[in-house]
């Protein structure tokens, strides 16, 4: 097998971590056409999205413990199996509950992904360089959020929606032909306890008596939900309100996406330079100032393309610089429970943003205002978060 600091096992981390982004953007220009298929209403389809971050949230408490108890590997090929059958029923079903059960099935297969490869990184490469190489995976993954929606749209176009996820399941079968020959085991310091009751209880609240660690946790969750909150909301205002196709749809979601590789890019590249604070203190703010200025766009009644991309760009651009680093924050301090910590900081993350896209459902309205306020909302609280906890340890 190859070496785990390796290039090679660098991309299939980052092919792993994608499994997030692929899940939920890939199907989205094909959401609204899901609400005529299924005769339903946005509510209920946007429950396909909501429901698979509460599955991914759930099963992050599992996978952290189980890779610190059992090795990553046992941990990843057991999730990409699930994930891999829960795509094809999402592909083979025939109505809308059996869809949204399948989708939380499949998230509970996909969050392996992103919680094993974090403590994969951070046994591999140790507390100082997890940031840079977070980073650059980070900028590398949105090529999936980036290439799925346009992929996404022409797909359902062309072949209707059960395509995106039957290309899915061919990308499951992939990655998980690829963890088998290339992934080794990186967790020398298993914890035979990991998994019993009280030691996880002790852990959990050693980390959350951590004032640093709870306000890395919340900058994560709050900049990661501004993400979701335009993935949630976007198709329905590009698609529904500025009446774009799905595949410009794709387009536009490519051109947002471009502002976290471009932030993920210079935090590669300056985090080892300036620090971990210093980058979450100028993300923050520039998410702020995005958000800030869809709001009052908003409410100024410009509904346009524009009015809508860039502020988001300009949100997108400071999540890039925040979210590797925060991470890297909220991890690399506990070596010995690295999974357990990832899985955390993971799930706050995920129950966070689906109860954003769970309000965002139920909110109708006829501009990007409801999507917009959720954004700057996020923005301010992620700003607050490291002010407040983060910084004064700093």
């Amino acid at each position: 097998m190859p070496r785990p600091d390796s290039l090679t096992v660098r991309v299939l981390l980052t092919a792993l971590v994608a499994f997030g982004p692929l899940s939920t953007d890939l199907y989205l220009p094909s959401l609204p056409t899901l609400v005529t298929v299924f005769d339903t209403d946005i509510a209920t389809v946007q429950l396909t999205l909501s429901v698979f971050l509460a599955g991914f949230a759930v099963s992050q408490l599992v996978y952290g413990p189980v890779s610190d108890r059992f090795g990553r590997r046992p941990a990843l090929l057991g999730g990409i199996l699930i994930y891999l059958v829960a795509s094809a029923a999402c592909a083979l079903t025939d109505d809308i509950e059996t869809l949204i059960v399948a989708r939380f099935f499949q998230a509970l297969g996909a969050c392996c992904g992103p919680v094993v490869a974090r403590a994969v990184v951070r046994d591999v490469f140790g507390r100082d360089r997890a940031a840079t190489v977070l980073a650059y995976m980070a900028m590398a993954m949105t090529l999936a959020p980036a290439a799925g929606p346009i992929l996404g749209g022409v797909l359902t176009e062309w072949f209707g929606w059960r395509s995106n996820f039957l290309l899915l399941t061919g990308f499951a079968a992939l990655i998980l032909a690829a963890t088998w020959t290339l992934m080794g085991e990186t967790n020398a310091n298993r914890d035979e306890t990991a998994l019993q009751p009280g030691r996880l209880l002790a852990n959990y609240a050693l980390l959350l008596r951590d004032r640093g660690f709870v306000g890395q946790m919340l900058t994560v969750a709050f900049a990661y939900s501004g993400i979701f909150a335009f993935i949630s909301g976007s198709s329905f205002v590009l698609i529904g309100r500025l009446h774009l196709t799905p595949a410009q749809f794709g387009g536009s979601f490519a051109a947002v996406v471009l502002g976290y590789a471009v932030g993920s890019f210079l935090a590669g590249r300056l985090s080892a330079r300036l620090g971990g604070p210093r980058m979450i203190r100028t993300g923050t703010a520039v998410s702020l100032a995005g958000g800030l200025l869809g709001v009052g766009l908003a409410l100024g009644g410009v509904l346009h393309l524009a009015a809508v991309v860039a502020p988001v760009f300009l949100f997108m651009l400071g999540a890039g610089l925040t979210l590797p680093n925060a991470m890297a924050g909220a991890v690399g301090p506990y070596p010995m429970m690295a999974g357990l910590a990832s899985s955390l900081v993971g799930f706050v993350q995920m129950t966070v943003a689906a109860l954003i896209g769970v309000v965002l459902g139920h909110t109708h309205a006829d501009s990007q205002l409801p999507m917009m306020t959720a954004i700057g909302l996020v923005a301010l609280g992620a700003a607050l978060a490291h002010r407040l906890l983060v910084s004064p340890r700093a």
